[in-house]
């Protein structure tokens, strides 16, 4: 059975493009997570696996996120809030101390109205001036903890309490109602305790007197006396803990806190968080589906520190097919019983990639990229918080914008790829990246194909058309790429293709390549007459209509057929047909679960680089598009994208996000795109990279994508302030004396004003190197705000 769940027989990432097989290299040792040492007894894959992933805003590392407490417009520095907390509690104690004393009469007022002191019963005087004590003490704590700001001081201090006790401050949020009731019972006990043993309460010990020889309690100093006191004493205690235990739910509560350092384990916060980490970690569904030997095989692998999260991930895909189709469950089971950890690998027989130079969360797909900066400039759900991007965010494809050395290979492009390179060793993507030879986007042995044009010793070339399925369409994809200009301009340069492409379909049964094409542009006599025998030969009388017309087209000045020649043998320069013997790697291969590298021809073809570049993306975003299977994320990386923007391309890109691809393009500057498309661009992609250093007039575009916000904008007037005395006065004029400083009056007004997210200003001169401005969305069309980002 194979990763997708079917029982074909498995395939090569060779035999899916076409080629012939090359031998992979042999699997490296996965490495395992690395996660917090507090849980020494679990393996490292179910320490992996309990970390929390909440649900999260678009861009946001998911793996260990702390979800933030809502935002306080009114926030105080923390000088403020504790100096405050700290005046409140001496100034309760203070109030408390001078009630003790009796220097506050109004508050025994109600005791004096009840006329406490005359009461007979001494136990029942005593209980009623405590209780009202405690209710005092309730009502000072009440009064002093709202002048204190104490809601604000636990807000501020309940993560790191939270952290620093159980390992996790990301807790679910007790119900306000039992919270009440458990304190309740709390305070009640602690009353009642108090009232116990101050001697106001005696009646509980009165069984005790009763059990207990007249012997032992007459002479308290006995050890059988001091020892079922004691014991009396602990029990009489258990009881109440017991009783107000119950009453105040304080299991449930003790359920949700438990003390983590004390057990060793993290937390699982409620019943649902325990369901999923059990599903996660113990292959529950395995066990309900019937396929216990599979569950025990894979827990064993776990225990056994066989298993990566790359393992892990691909066997739980593979699940996930079983179970829209039941019927294959006999064979999965056979197959993880057979391989372990090792089941469903991916056909290439890689269980990992060489090296990992980014962070991944391979659970939900995330690399990070870099870290929010906490300012006010970020959305405060983003401040200090990591950044990451993944599947569902590249579906809307990304641009970035930056000049030469600002960090878009490194810390951006070569991620990305790395990151979807591991996602189809899981069967869940198909990759092409597309880059020069120094671009470093991973090592030969991260991918199943390396295409190197132009090298003679390749072991593929690209496939001129892509695919096409018929010689309109070959002929609409290679127009585009050969002059990438107006619309008109690609539809007459792909009427003048079609005319020469279509008959050599009909005579050959093949589409022409790359030599064969410009000859016949160039007006190749011998050619053209035999192509022409070849088509009476095959009775398709229509072709040479159709090369009687091209030949009369190319009798005019305007001819586009020349301009075409000339780009067809800038290719040709290049190399761009490796050899007869090399098959021919095409986007149609993007169904299977390939990772595919193209190195472009070296610096003296640049020009030949971006043609093909512009081929490549036409060529994906025509296959991505006609896939009948979209279960595969399919993505092109564009280190970079240089003049590779068409009508037709950006149009395709737009339609990306149904069709469960995406495309990552890098840009130096937007003037490498035609002035008419950049807002196109800009509006066609979902997520946006402005790095470090970018000119203002590129800033200027990215300040009106990001639109506006509302904000409050605050006015300053400050005038001499010329109130007071004598005295006051006299202060003023000192003070001028010694410092040169006038005293003035400050008036604020503040207003609320609708003003740019990011300013071209700021964009150009205010982000630090090393850092990028970034905005992305998410597939379901959930925005993002643009956020300052560290890289790295």
């Amino acid at each position: 059975m194979n990763s997708d769940g079917t029982t074909e027989p498995r395939r090569t990432p060779q035999d899916m493009a076409g080629g012939t097989p090359v031998v992979p290299p042999p699997p490296a040792a996965p490495p395992a997570p690395r996660e917090p040492s507090d849980e020494v007894e679990l393996p490292p894959l179910k320490r992996w696996l309990r970390t929390p992933r909440p649900e999260v805003r678009p861009g946001v590392w998911r793996a260990g996120h702390v979800r933030k407490p809502p935002e306080d417009p009114d926030q105080l520095n923390d000088r403020e809030l504790h100096g405050g907390a700290l005046l409140a509690l001496l100034t309760g104690l203070l109030v408390w101390s001078l009630y003790q004393n009796g220097y506050l009469p109004p508050a025994t007022w109600p005791l004096s109205w009840m006329n406490v002191g005359s009461w007979d019963s001494g136990t029942l005087r005593g209980t009623v001036v405590y209780g009202y004590e405690l209710l005092l003490i309730c009502l000072l704590c009440y009064l002093f903890g709202r002048l204190g700001n104490a809601p604000r001081l636990w807000r501020r201090w309940r993560p790191t309490l939270l952290n620093a006790w159980t390992g996790r401050a990301d807790l679910e949020r007790q119900d306000p109602r039992r919270t009440l009731r458990a304190a309740a019972a709390l305070l009640g006990g602690w009353a009642v305790w108090r009232l116990s043993f101050r001697g106001l309460w005696t009646f509980w010990l009165e069984p005790f007197y009763g059990l207990v020889p007249d012997g032992w309690w007459e002479d308290g100093d006995t050890t059988a006396y001091v020892v079922a006191y004691n014991v009396y004493y602990l029990l009489y205690a258990l009881v109440l803990v017991l009783v107000f235990g119950a009453v105040g739910g304080w299991l449930g509560v003790w359920r949700r806190f438990p003390p983590a350092r004390l057990t060793g384990r993290s937390v699982v916060g409620g019943e649902r968080e325990a369901a999923e980490f059990a599903r996660l970690t113990e292959f529950t569904e395995l066990r309900a589906a019937g396929a216990g030997a599979a569950a025990e095989q894979l827990l064993a692998e776990v225990a056994a520190g066989r298993m990566s999260d790359l393992d892990y991930v691909r066997i739980e895909h593979s699940w996930r097919a079983v179970r829209a189709r039941p019927t294959e469950l006999p064979a999965f089971q056979e197959t993880v019983l057979r391989h372990g950890a090792g089941a469903f690998t991916h056909p290439s027989g890689d269980r990992d990639l060489p090296v990992r130079a980014a962070q991944h969360d391979l659970l939900t797909g995330q690399v990070r990229v870099g870290t929010a900066v906490d300012e006010e400039r970020n959305a405060y759900d983003y401040r200090g918080v990591d950044i990451a991007l993944d599947p569902a965010v590249l579906a809307t494809s990304l641009l970035a914008v930056g000049p030469p050395g600002a960090g878009k290979t490194g810390r951006v492009v070569r991620p990305v790829v790395e990151s979807l390179c591991l996602r189809a060793l899981t069967g869940q993507a198909a990759v092409v990246a597309v880059g020069s030879a120094a671009s470093g986007l991973g090592p030969d042995a991260a991918f199943d194909l390396v295409v190197r044009v132009g090298d003679p010793d390749s072991t593929h070339q690209l496939a001129l058309y892509g695919g096409a399925a018929d010689a309109d369409e070959a002929a609409a994809l290679l127009a585009e790429a050969l002059l990438g200009g107006t619309q008109a301009e690609t539809r007459e340069a792909a009427a003048v293709l079609v005319q020469l492409i279509s008959p050599y379909h009909a005579a050959y049964g093949r589409l022409p390549g790359v030599p064969e094409l410009r000859a016949m542009l160039d007006g190749a006599p011998a050619l053209l007459a035999t192509l022409r025998e070849d088509l009476a030969l095959a009775g398709a009388h229509d072709q040479q209509r159709e090369l009687d017309s091209r030949e009369r087209a190319a009798a005019r000045p305007e001819d586009p057929g020349q301009r075409l020649a000339d780009r067809l043998a800038v290719l040709d320069r290049a190399g761009f047909s490796a050899g007869p013997a090399a098959p021919a790697f095409s986007m149609a291969g993007l169904v299977h679960p390939l990772r595919v590298r193209i190195d472009l021809p070296a610096a003296g073809h640049a020009e030949a680089g971006r043609i093909i570049t512009r081929l490549l993306l036409a060529q994906f975003t025509t296959a991505a598009l006609g896939r009948p299977d979209r279960s595969l994320f399919a993505a092109l990386v564009l280190d970079d994208a240089t003049a590779a923007l068409t009508q037709g391309t950006v149009r395709g890109l737009s339609q990306l996000r149904g069709a469960h691809a995406g495309a990552v393009l890098a840009l130096r500057t937007l003037d490498d795109v035609p002035a008419e498309l950049r807002a196109g661009l800009l509006g066609a992609v979902g997520c946006r990279m402005a790095f470090a250093g970018i000119t203002t007039w590129d800033a200027e575009h990215f300040a009106r994508v990001w639109g506006t916000a509302w904000t409050e904008d605050q006015d300053v007037t400050r005038t001499p302030e010329r109130s007071g005395g004598l005295v006051r006065k006299a202060v003023r004029g000192v003070r001028k004396l010694f410092t040169g400083r006038e005293t003035t009056l400050d008036a604020v007004t503040v207003r609320r004003v609708e003003r740019e997210r990011w300013s071209a200003s700021e964009l150009a001169h205010r982000v630090p190197p090393r850092h990028a401005v970034l905005s992305t969305t998410s597939a379901a069309g959930e925005p993002g705000p643009p956020v300052l980002v560290r890289l790295g």
